[in-house]
């Protein structure tokens, strides 16, 4: 049997499919590109957009003219909001929704998605139904120098405007003895650097009773990893007592990814996040305080949330100027989402609007990023070199996500160097 994968969306989707192929290739099946004739095409889709539910929707739609009498099997976020529309779509066979995904393998090939295997101190992870169906670990392979890790699934929080906790079910997560395990399959392949991922990373632990800290204290210790980084995590759940941990030498790098999404107390309220700007400058100033100012900052930020006037987009464009200053912004512009409370609200703003703030905040992006580079030429990092070749030349990143370049050496490939940031 021929397969085929395609992913839109997250990095959690990219990891999910990388162990899709895994699983398929184990239970004897031949993985083949995108573009040519399979059996089966598994098509991993994202609904965060409209237009990401297009585009899901296309690609069934090229899969099933590529191939006919091929069965399209469907999952991701879009496959769990709109099962039964997917369902009439010629060439659809299967859709697996958010609590499903673990069953895919097993009930396409009869072949478990996990073997039941024992750890390196001859203990067993316990695998529950719930943690094999409800709870799919994976990671992402083909790369050499890095590896993504979801550790942890869904969301609790039913913020406004967002359809997570209806795509991707509530927070979930398995076990640290599972984490563990995948990271030391990780290493084994050769890879030096693991990004740990979740819908709602901090919130680890809620349905294992562990806590994020004893997760990162547990990855630290496996062999062969030698850089962690943690994706994105709320300004409330990373805490005093993690920042000082990782702060205290550990192999977790001065680099956080902590979603803001509105600069506006009065924004922040409406749509229901769990801080304010007071405490997420709080826990800016604390990280800085611990690690010092290299720390890379990447910031999420939606452009457009309905009732952004005028006034309350400056609010963020000045709390991010001024006070934060991170070294990137991720902007997005709000894109109504049906089902979700924020969409039948009745001051929603213009695409025009929307369009203009995030062309503004892209400068100021531009800006920060500029100086915090600027501020760290001179000093000593380390950079992890990565395979890709363009126009001669190599990149990777230093321990705080500074992209660096130099000409090509096959022997540095996956290697960690350190350089003088210039």
């Amino acid at each position: 049997m021929k397969i085929a994968f395609t992913t839109l969306g997250c990095k959690l989707n990219y990891a999910e499919t990388s162990t899709y192929e895994r699983g398929f290739k184990a239970a004897g099946w031949d993985v083949v590109p995108w573009t040519q004739q399979a059996d089966v095409y598994l098509i991993n889709t994202c609904a965060v957009t409209e237009t990401a539910e297009k585009k899901s929707r296309n690609l069934i739609r090229r899969a099933h003219k590529t191939a006919p009498e091929a069965r399209i099997v469907v999952t991701g976020c879009y496959a769990e909001l709109r099962k039964e529309k997917l369902l009439e779509i010629d060439g659809v066979w299967r859709v697996y929704g958010a609590t499903e995904k673990g069953q895919i393998i097993d009930s396409c090939t009869k072949t478990p998605l996990f073997v039941h295997e024992p750890t390196q101190n001859g203990t067993s992870c316990t695998k529950s139904a719930h943690s094999v169906h409800e709870m799919m670990g994976a990671y992402s392979t083909g790369e050499r120098t890095r590896s993504f890790l979801k550790v942890q699934d869904g969301c609790d929080n039913f913020c406004a405007y967002c359809t997570v906790p209806y795509a991707r079910g509530r927070s979930r997560n398995i076990s640290i003895c599972e984490c563990v395990k995948m990271a030391r399959n990780i290493a084994a392949e050769g890879v030096k650097e693991v990004v740990l991922t979740g819908v709602n990373t901090g919130d680890f632990g809620r349905t294992t009773g562990e806590t994020f800290l004893d997760l990162l204290k547990a990855l630290n210790e496996v062999e062969g990893i030698e850089r962690y980084r943690i994706s994105s995590i709320e300004p409330n759940l990373i805490t005093p007592e993690i920042i000082d941990w990782i702060a205290s030498g550990t192999k977790f790098q001065p680099h956080f990814h902590i979603p803001l999404q509105s600069g506006s107390d009065t924004l922040l309220r409406r749509v229901g996040r769990r801080y304010d700007t007071a405490l997420f400058a709080s826990r800016i100033d604390y990280i800085r305080q611990a690690m010092g100012d290299k720390v890379f900052f990447g910031i999420d930020v939606i452009v457009g949330l309905p009732g952004e006037t005028d006034e309350l987009f400056e609010e963020t464009y000045r709390f991010l100027k001024e006070r934060i200053r991170p070294a990137f912004i991720h902007v997005f512009p709000y894109s109504r989402r049906p089902g979700t409370r924020a969409a039948e609200w009745k001051d929603q703003v213009q695409d025009s609007v929307k369009t203009a703030r995030v062309a503004r905040l892209e400068a100021l992006c531009q800006e920060l990023h500029d100086a915090f580079v600027a501020a760290n030429k001179g000093r000593e990092d380390q950079v992890l070199w990565e395979s890709s070749v363009k126009d001669g030349h190599m990149g990777g990143y230093t321990s705080n996500y500074i992209r660096i370049e130099r000409a090509y050496d096959p022997a540095r490939v996956n290697t960690i160097e350190t350089v003088v940031i210039a």
